[in-house]
């Protein structure tokens, strides 16, 4: 048997981006914790093609590329010869199917359970805000005092749902 690897969700949530609106995973990072290379991945991916549309996968362009890079500790040594390509929820379910090793499989039910996390959480906040609006609404009316409060709830649950730059140190798998 093989000894199952532990990626924690907070590993797996500083490894998603938003680009194009859509949460993605960005090749580099997914052959890292599959355990590839990431030619390798790509090789996979190449000759799966037809198992990887526009909305599962796609390439940077220069723009997003560069936009990503900011976001993210990047060697100067070395560089990309082409564009990372990234890959929504649906396109990392698939890579399970292509990237054959026990590693890929368990790191894929990692990250699908993390995105199940934070959908979750994602609906938790709607939920909280929506009681919010809904109090805010009776009350509005009565005292200015605690329609002040309210905006500042409201400040800070928008402010907790923007991503936030990771701090300390990265694990290496």
């Amino acid at each position: 048997m093989y000894k199952e690897t532990v990626i924690t969700k907070e590993t797996i949530i500083n490894k998603i981006y938003m680009i194009r609106d859509l949460k993605v995973m960005v090749d580099r990072d997914l052959a890292i914790l599959y355990g590839v290379t990431t030619g390798n991945l790509n090789k996979a991916v190449n000759r799966n093609s037809k198992r990887f549309p526009e909305d599962f996968m796609f390439e940077l362009n220069k723009e997003e590329f560069k936009s990503l890079n900011a976001q993210i500790e990047v060697s100067n040594w070395g560089g990309n010869r082409k564009l990372p390509k990234v890959f929504t929820e649906q396109g990392v379910a698939m890579l399970s199917g292509v990237i054959h090793s026990d590693r890929a499989i368990i790191v894929n039910i990692q990250i699908m359970r993390t995105y199940t996390l934070m959908r979750k959480l994602l609906l938790t906040h709607n939920d909280i805000l929506l009681k919010i609006e809904e109090m805010e609404k009776k009350v509005f009316s009565q005292d200015e005092k605690i329609k002040l409060i309210f905006n500042y709830l409201k400040q800070f649950i928008k402010e907790k749902e923007s991503p936030r730059r990771a701090i300390g140190f990265k694990q290496k798998l």
